[in-house]
């Protein structure tokens, strides 16, 4: 790739993974170390990564004029969605897991410094923010150094300054958990229910039903099919890099259904 905007010592682009040529990419202080991504991600324009060493899962998508930056790496898993303006700071250390929705405008923070500490000010340290698989940031939000645990959730214009549970929904300034039948991001879905609605999906999509095989559980698998296999209970897929697989991903993302390979839930 011939781009004067991006500074990379060791370039790994996946397949399908487009980059606008507005995009700016490079190491704190000269090229970065490691610039990574997996298949199909997308980078709009004016995106600016400052890091030395970043990793992207595949079909990411980071919207235009986000900011990444920081001293320490930034990991981001499989099928991020990060909207337009975002701060993703990194001096603490940054790591996002799976399936994680980040809204327009949030903010993400791995430190707190500023104020003089030769003249006493105590807020000055740094922290690994740590977001688990499935959280959502729904936008607006600012997220202080803290562990979000899987499927927690933060609702618009959310400022967090603590811990987040799993599966909880938090909302406010400071955000508190939010009680009554919202305080959940996810409910309980049945397998075959999920397999239903799945395979309804692949039918409205029109692809190739032959190409595309979905089972409930990973103990169902028949390691001899040529088909790409969805498997619903561990939410992983037998990536074969097929263009019937491509296709059906790209229609269930962001908000229908989120799958990721399974050579990474074995390993």
């Amino acid at each position: 790739m011939t781009n004067p905007n991006i500074q990379v010592e060791e370039l790994i682009l996946g397949e399908g993974t487009i980059i606008d040529p507005k995009a700016s990419i490079r190491g704190i202080n000269g090229p970065a170390k490691r610039f990574e991504t997996g298949d199909h991600c997308y980078i709009g324009e004016s995106v600016q990564i400052i890091c030395d060493e970043v990793r992207i899962g595949d079909f990411c998508k980071i919207h235009h004029h986000t900011n990444i930056h920081g001293y320490e790496p930034v990991k981001i898993g499989h099928n991020a969605w990060i909207g337009q303006y975002c701060v993703l700071d990194s001096i603490g250390g940054l790591t996002i897991g799976n399936n994680c929705g980040i809204g327009a405008h949030s903010q993400i923070w791995s430190h707190i410094k500023y104020g003089d500490t030769l003249a006493g000010c105590q807020f000055n340290s740094q922290q690994h923010t740590k977001i688990g698989d499935d959280v959502w940031f729904a936008g607006h939000c600012i997220v202080s150094p803290i562990t979000a645990s899987d499927r927690s959730m933060a609702l618009v214009g959310s400022v967090i300054v603590d811990n987040m549970e799993y599966n909880q929904v938090y909302g406010g300034s400071p955000a508190k958990p939010i009680e009554g039948e919202r305080s959940k991001q996810f409910l309980e879905v049945s397998l075959s229910d999920q397999k239903n609605q799945l395979e309804q999906h692949l039918t409205n999509a029109g692809i190739n039903k032959r190409k595309i095989k979905i089972i409930q559980s990973l103990d169902m698998l028949d390691q001899d099919t040529e088909a790409t296999t969805f498997i619903i209970k561990e939410r992983v897929y037998t990536k074969k890099r097929s263009p019937e697989e491509i296709a059906f991903i790209k229609y269930l993302l962001p908000e229908k259904a989120k799958f990721t390979p399974l050579s990474d839930y074995q390993s």
